[in-house]
């Protein structure tokens, strides 16, 4: 494990992998390094990977109160780990932390986009989400962790029963030390105003980006990769047949291949 510091005096934990070209992978919601690391593992054949972790997990520190802009200075400080040119592959909420950064004019040679869970835009899914966000507000408020990340696994798609049952296996606990952070999602997602794709600001990132999306995914997830990619002045839409929300790391990785290449960041 490596450390850089952020602007506002946070430690950031990182790990790094592989040689050439360097990319930085963005985790998402109850998501660590540790759980990117079998994807860390595969892409650092092809390239110097960095693999950190976002503040309040793992080995990163946080400092109150949160704010995206600070997220975006941790990303800045891990980019700089990096070197000039580096890329960055983002998953889920964490795909949409890389969009701000990216509109803020962060250096990124390209940025990947795997299935950012805005809503696609009906009423019925912003006022759900707008329930969602809520809830978890109140519930992390009252220090009730583990009934937030209960309703968190239940609202993105895991059954109830499974959900229950889990609260008793050994990692669970793990999931509950992050639960903090869900808020930190929460907000990058932009739950509280409905989580509709943010359309001005993806229209002004500029960089080469490719949104992807899993074939087996829901159709409103394909709703919102397609908003992405048509409002991206950059961007560039692949579908992965018979894949949904998780992609084993030798199905990802040649796809991030093809698309990055081998040398970007180069002069």
């Amino acid at each position: 494990m490596q450390k850089t510091v952020s602007a506002d005096g946070t430690v950031i934990a990182y790990d790094r992998l592989g040689s050439g070209p360097a990319l930085v992978l963005v985790t998402g919601l109850l998501c660590d390094r540790a759980k990117m690391a079998p994807t860390a593992e595969e892409l650092a054949k092809h390239y110097t990977v960095l693999n950190y972790d976002r503040r309040g997990r793992g080995g990163s520190g946080d400092t109150a109160p949160y704010a995206i802009q600070r997220e975006i200075d941790d990303l800045a400080a891990v980019l700089g780990e990096a070197g000039a040119g580096a890329a960055v592959y983002a998953h889920s909420s964490g795909a949409g932390l890389a969009l701000h950064a990216a509109a803020r004019g962060l250096p990124v040679s390209r940025v990947v986009l795997h299935e950012a869970p805005y809503t696609a835009g009906l009423e019925d899914e912003r006022e759900e989400a707008r329930r969602i966000g809520t809830e978890l507000r109140d519930l992390l408020g009252a220090g009730r962790y583990g009934d937030a990340v209960e309703m968190m696994l239940i609202a993105t798609g895991m059954p109830a029963e499974l959900v229950e049952e889990s609260r008793t296996a050994p990692w669970w606990a793990a999931l509950e030390a992050m639960a903090p952070t869900m808020s930190y999602d929460s907000e990058v997602m932009g739950d509280l105003d409905g989580g509709g794709v943010p359309l001005e600001m993806v229209a002004s990132v500029t960089v080469p980006a490719l949104v992807l999306c899993g074939g087996a995914s829901p159709d409103w997830m394909l709703s919102v990769a397609r908003q992405l990619s048509d409002a991206l002045p950059a961007g560039t839409l692949q579908v992965l047949d018979h894949q949904e929300h998780v992609v084993p790391p030798e199905i990802l990785a040649p796809v991030l291949v093809e698309y990055l290449g081998r040398d970007f960041g180069r002069a």
